[in-house]
């Protein structure tokens, strides 16, 4: 839920700094930094959702988690601009939900 909220802030950040420092706002929309991202996030989130399935069984904080990266990968595809940054905060909302779900069902 960490990483889900760090790039939640990454995605606010590079906006409002896109329009207050336009000469930095390339180097943070470089597409490699999304990509990175993506990878690192689908990584941490096949380690960590799939490591629940494994103790208690409940596929359902795994889909969810999916979902929310398949929006965040989906998201890439579209230009920079405002569906983006939605459909990004959207997916990291899912991977977040995903997570709780997660942690919920160990308590």
């Amino acid at each position: 839920m960490g990483l889900s909220g760090l790039c939640v802030i990454h995605c606010v950040a590079s906006s409002v700094l896109l329009v207050a420092l336009a000469s930095v706002g390339g180097a943070l929309m470089h597409p490699a930094v999304h990509e990175i991202g993506l990878v690192l996030a689908i990584v941490l989130a096949a380690v960590a959702l799939g490591r629940g399935i494994m103790l208690h069984g409940y596929m359902l904080p795994a889909s969810v988690g999916g979902l929310g990266l398949g929006v965040m990968a989906g998201a890439m595809t579209l230009g920079h601009g405002p569906a983006e940054v939605v459909y990004t905060i959207l997916g990291v909302a899912l991977v977040a939900l995903g997570h709780d779900l997660n942690r919920r069902a160990f308590t």
